[in-house]
């Protein structure tokens, strides 16, 4: 039973309290593997590299977290859970990568609506419309809105769109007094409950002996 729970969980060979070392060593470890996911793809999408901002790259370094803990020969079910994490923060990231370059470099402008879209969920939860829309020349816009697109809203109406003038982002719907950027609050819970697993998953990891 020792050894599969040493096996799954991690052997934490130490009396009391973890050294500090180690705490500080995890606790490295998991900031960076959580800057690493969010910077990778906050960089594709400020200059345009999909393969980056997609969350790619982010996954990759989940998968590269996973192994080094393995290495470490870390709990089992600590190196299962910090991966979920990772690929959890991975996935949330680019939306809120986008948000970030919209929030630094966006620029606001009126479109019109073209088109409204009750986009109700099936299984009855939160309706969302979403509105297809035009620029000042007619040009319809390939993404729809759904920020600022309501039950009132008609074809004819005006709505305000954020947008990148160097275009690596899709626009967005903005309205008056909404916080544009808001996406880093997102990513914050996956954060930190990935450098907290990270951080469990190096001390647990602790031998005495090289064996």
């Amino acid at each position: 039973m020792a050894h599969l729970r040493a096996t799954v969980w991690g052997p934490a060979e130490f009396v009391g309290l973890p050294p500090w070392w180690l705490v500080r060593k995890g606790t490295l470890v998991g900031i960076l593997a959580a800057g690493v996911i969010v910077g990778t793809t906050l960089f594709g999408a400020w200059v345009g590299r999909p393969s980056l901002a997609d969350g790619e790259a982010g996954l990759v370094c989940a998968v590269a977290l996973a192994l080094y803990l393995s290495s470490l020969r870390a709990g089992r079910a600590l190196v299962g859970i910090a991966a979920l994490f990772g690929v959890c923060l991975a996935l949330q990231a680019p939306q809120a990568a986008a948000g970030m370059v919209l929030a630094e470099r966006g620029l606001v402008q009126s479109v019109v609506v073209t088109s409204v879209e009750d986009g109700r969920a099936a299984d009855g939860g939160r309706t969302r419309y979403l509105c297809s829309v035009a620029d000042a020349d007619g040009v319809p816009l390939k993404v729809r809105i759904w920020r600022g697109c309501g039950q009132a809203t008609r074809p004819g109406d005006a709505l305000a769109v954020v947008y990148d003038p160097k275009g690596t982002v899709s626009p967005r719907g903005w309205q008056t007094g909404a916080d544009v950027p808001g996406p880093l609050r997102d990513l914050t819970p996956w954060a930190a409950a990935l450098v907290v697993c990270s951080l469990v998953a190096v001390v647990r990891s602790h031998r005495l002996s090289g064996f």
